[in-house]
């Protein structure tokens, strides 16, 4: 890394054919397991569909096709105190003669994605007026992979946490020139934005997110309003019947990384199953995601080799002291809770560490709500952040 520009440079999405050649062959020599009769889905990723997604990764996907779409977006590579950060930056399309500045605003996505998650809203938050929204709600949109994610450099020591990828992503929109701007997230970048609030409030002027991620309570219960204390309750039930992943991420994600980085199949299974059991679908992955969209997401991780590094993240986040994690945000803050998502908190819930502003309940989208509903996921921010546009400017 040591080569590495301190400014941002162009970069190119780029395959060999020699990987597409490796991931051919492996694709073809997949080893499969048995299944109970009837099982589906309930023991995890159901064999008859993966056996179908595999089949049209062998023989229907056209990964330099899809390569070369997200290629059409502006992509770069910076170096920041050491890994290399691949990120996104489109800036606004703005009226001729227009007085409103676009406001910056750096999108932060979770596991298990990338830029991925943002690539059908960009355009949508860029470019309003070309898609039936007022031009004077453009954003300059700013897309990070986190460190071992995606494009992005695998952190050579121990991982990194989500405080510490607030601090990269500060540093980044100050190297872009963005002395203020907006924050949103959801997943793990929920949490990168709450701590981009929190430990620059001069600097962001609001942060929206889609999720509070799970609760960690050690107070009395009695203390709670009983929709805190029903959530709490929900949230120990999905964790008890779906915290397995993280689980094993948080405490040996090595482990798992061996077979997911060496079977393409295995990596397709881990992460098919949270696209589906996380999205607005009913149990139908592709009412969300087309085999094209899974497969471009699963492509992501494995040409970069960052299913691992990307698990690692958990055990960092895992040992978040309880009292940064009870701090309180100050900085404006609203919610989308998307009625398809997971653990979706009661209000009173968010209010005892943020300063609520705004919540609301989009009628349809999940967990992947970006990618899921544009067009709902777009207007909400900028009915968010339209208030806060003048702020960025000061």
């Amino acid at each position: 890394m040591s080569d590495a520009s301190p400014h941002p440079e162009p970069f190119t999405l780029r395959t060999a054919p020699a990987a597409l050649r490796d991931l051919d062959a492996r694709l073809r020599a997949t080893r499969w397991p048995d299944e109970p009769e009837d099982a589906g889905w309930s023991l995890g990723t159901d064999l008859d569909y993966l056996r179908e997604l595999v089949a049209h990764w062998t023989d229907g996907f056209d990964w330099p096709a899809q390569e070369a779409a997200l290629a059409r977006l502006p992509h770069f590579r910076l170096a920041l105190g050491g890994p290399r950060i691949h990120f996104v930056h489109v800036r606004a399309v703005t009226p001729e003669g227009s007085d409103r500045p676009a406001l910056p605003l750096i999108l932060c996505h979770g596991w298990p994605d990338s830029f991925w998650r943002y690539t059908k809203v960009i355009p949508l938050l860029t470019d309003p007026g070309a898609h039936g929204a007022d031009p004077a709600d453009a954003f300059d949109v700013v897309v990070p992979d986190m460190p071992g994610f995606g494009y992005s450099d695998r952190p050579v020591g121990p991982p990194l946490d989500t405080i510490a990828v607030a601090g990269l992503w500060a540093e980044l929109m100050g190297v872009l020139g963005y002395d203020r701007f907006g924050a949103a997230g959801g997943d793990m970048g929920s949490h990168v934005s709450r701590y981009l609030g929190l430990d620059h409030p001069d600097r962001v002027v609001a942060v929206h997110r889609t999720d509070a991620g799970l609760p960690l309570y050690t107070g009395d219960p009695a203390d709670l309003a009983p929709e805190e204390r029903a959530w709490l309750d929900d949230a120990a039930a999905w964790g008890a019947a779906e915290g397995a992943y993280a689980a094993l991420h948080r405490t040996k994600p090595q482990t798992a990384a061996f077979g997911l980085t060496d079977s393409p199949a295995g990596l397709a299974a881990w992460i098919v199953e949270k696209l589906r059991g996380w999205s607005d679908c009913g149990g139908d992955v592709e009412r969300s995601f087309t085999k094209d969209e899974i497969l471009t997401n699963v492509m992501l991780y494995w040409l970069t080799g960052t299913i691992g590094s990307s698990m690692r993240m958990y055990r960092a986040n895992a040992a978040i002291p309880p009292a940064q994690l009870a701090r309180r945000v100050e900085v404006p803050s609203g919610f989308s809770l998307f009625r398809g998502d997971v653990v979706r908190p009661p209000r009173a819930w968010l209010e005892r560490t943020t300063n609520v502003v705004r919540v609301t309940e989009p009628a349809r989208g999940g967990h992947f709500a970006p990618f899921e509903e544009p067009e709902l996921y777009a207007e909400e921010l900028r009915t968010f952040f339209r208030p806060y546009r003048a702020a960025a400017q000061g």
